[in-house]
C-alpha cells in the first residue's frame, strides 16, 4: 500500500471538543503529516474576495489556463475525483498548485465516503468499508460500531491531510426507506434513524479530530427518493410528519456541524415544484428552520441531470434559495467559467459559516496509528 502513514500519538479527542467545532487549550498542535508541499497563504494577505463556488479540475495535473482561470475566479474551493489522482506525490502537486493559483487556503474537497464513492482507491490509498459495514460487522455492540466509524474516519482524515485535501463530503445521514433507489444503499449507516445519526456524528468526530471538514449530506435527506438524482429529478410525497419524524432526524441531531450538502429532492409537502437545492421555502423552513442548520451550505453538483438548465442559471438559483456556495463538479473550464460569472463573492452570513467552517483545518489532534489499523482492518474482515 503506497499510502503515507501519520505519525503516531496518544492523546484522544472528546466529543465535547468536537461538537463544540473547536480546539481545546490542551489540544496537540497540527501534526506534521500534512501534503509537505503545501504552504497554505495568509488568509488575510490577499485584498480579493474569494468566490462563493467549488470547482472541478480537468485532470492529474493544474493546466496553465486552469491556474490562471483560478487566479482570476478565487473559488473558495476545489473538488476533486478519481481523474484527479494517480498517486500521492501528484495528487499533493495537484492540491499545493489549486491552492496556490488562487493564492490562500480554500477547501479541498474529495467524496471518500468508502465502498463504492471512494475517490481514491487502491493501490495507492487505503480500502475503506461502506458505512452499512461498520453495524453489519458489531450489529450487536453499537457503541463498537461508532468506535469503530470515528476511528476509521481519523486515519482517513490522515491520509487525506497527507496529500493537501482538507474536506470530505461525508458523513452521509440519509435514512433509506423501504422501496427507495439503490443510490443510497450501503452508503447508509443503518437504517433507522437514531443509528444513522450516532454513526454519522462519530465520523464527524474522526474527521474534525484529524483536520478534515465534514461536509454532512444530503440535507435534508435522500433515503425516500425512488430516483437517482444524477440522472433524474426524485420527487418525495411523505407527509411533513413522516419526513419529520425519520429523515430529517439525523441532520437535526448533526445540526450544529460546520458543513452541509443539499439534495436535488423535490418534498412536496413543502414546495411541489422545486427541489430543495433551489427551493428558499425548503432551505429557510427546513434546513435553517426545522432542522436548525447554521453552518456552511452547499448545493449538489450542478451537473446533476436532477436540475435543469444551464449551470449558471442553476447556480444562481441555488444561490437565491439561500445556499451559501455553489459546487460545480464537472472540471471543464466552460462551466467553470461560466459559474465564475454568476457567483457572488463571498459575504455577510455565507463568509462568516465559511470561516467558521475552515478553522476546523487547523484541528488536527494526534492519535495511535496502529490501533487505528486494526480497527479497519477488523471491519473490513468482519463485513466481507
Amino acid at each position: 500500500m503506497a499510502h503515507r502513514t501519520p505519525r503516531a500519538g496518544t492523546r484522544r479527542v472528546t466529543r465535547r471538543e468536537v461538537a463544540a467545532g473547536l480546539a481545546t487549550a490542551g489540544a496537540t498542535a497540527a501534526l506534521s503529516y500534512n501534503c509537505p508541499c503545501y504552504e497554505p497563504q495568509s488568509r488575510n494577505g490577499n485584498a480579493r474576495m474569494l468566490s462563493a463556488f467549488i470547482t472541478g479540475l480537468e485532470g492529474p495535473e493544474l493546466t496553465p489556463r486552469e491556474a490562471a482561470v483560478l487566479r482570476e475566479a478565487r473559488p473558495c474551493g476545489v473538488i476533486l475525483f478519481a481523474r484527479n489522482a494517480v498517486d500521492p506525490d501528484q495528487l499533493c502537486r495537484l492540491t499545493q498548485a489549486a491552492s496556490a493559483a488562487v493564492g490562500e487556503e480554500i477547501l479541498v474537497l474529495v467524496d471518500q465516503e468508502g465502498g463504492r464513492v471512494q475517490r481514491l482507491r487502491p493501490p495507492q490509498w487505503r480500502a475503506l468499508p461502506a458505512a452499512a459495514a461498520y453495524m453489519r460487522a458489531f450489529a450487536s455492540d453499537p457503541g463498537r460500531a461508532a468506535h469503530a466509524a470515528r476511528t476509521s474516519a481519523r486515519l482517513t482524515a490522515a491520509d487525506l491531510r497527507a496529500v493537501g485535501i482538507n474536506t470530505n463530503c461525508a458523513p452521509l445521514l440519509d435514512v433509506p426507506a423501504p422501496g427507495s433507489h439503490a443510490v443510497i444503499g450501503d452508503r447508509a449507516y443503518g437504517p433507522r434513524a437514531e443509528e444513522v445519526a450516532a454513526l454519522g456524528a462519530a465520523v464527524a468526530e474522526g474527521l474534525m479530530a484529524g483536520g478534515v471538514l465534514p461536509v454532512m449530506k444530503h440535507i435534508p435527506g435522500h433515503g425516500r427518493a425512488t430516483a437517482d438524482s444524477h440522472f433524474d429529478l426524485p420527487v418525495v410525497s411523505a407527509s411533513r410528519e413522516a419526513l419529520e419524524a425519520v429523515d430529517f432526524v439525523p441532520f437535526r441531531k448533526l445540526a450544529a456541524l460546520p458543513a452541509a450538502m443539499s439534495a436535488h429532492v423535490v418534498f412536496t409537502a413543502y414546495d411541489a415544484d422545486l427541489p430543495a437545492s433551489i427551493s428558499k421555502r425548503v432551505t429557510e423552513e427546513i434546513i435553517r428552520g426545522s432542522i436548525g442548520f447554521d453552518g456552511l451550505l452547499m448545493s449538489d453538483d450542478l451537473a446533476m441531470k436532477a436540475l435543469s438548465g444551464s449551470v449558471a442559471d442553476k447556480a444562481v438559483a441555488v444561490i437565491a434559495a439561500g445556499s451559501d456556495v455553489v459546487l460545480a463538479c464537472n472540471g471543464g473550464l466552460q462551466e467553470t467559467e461560466a459559474v465564475a460569472s454568476v457567483a457572488p463573492k463571498l459575504a455577510g452570513r455565507a463568509l462568516q459559516r465559511f470561516e467558521r467552517a475552515r478553522a476546523v483545518l487547523g484541528q488536527q489532534q494526534s492519535f495511535e496509528v496502529a490501533e487505528a489499523e486494526a480497527c479497519l482492518a477488523e471491519v473490513l474482515h468482519l463485513a466481507a
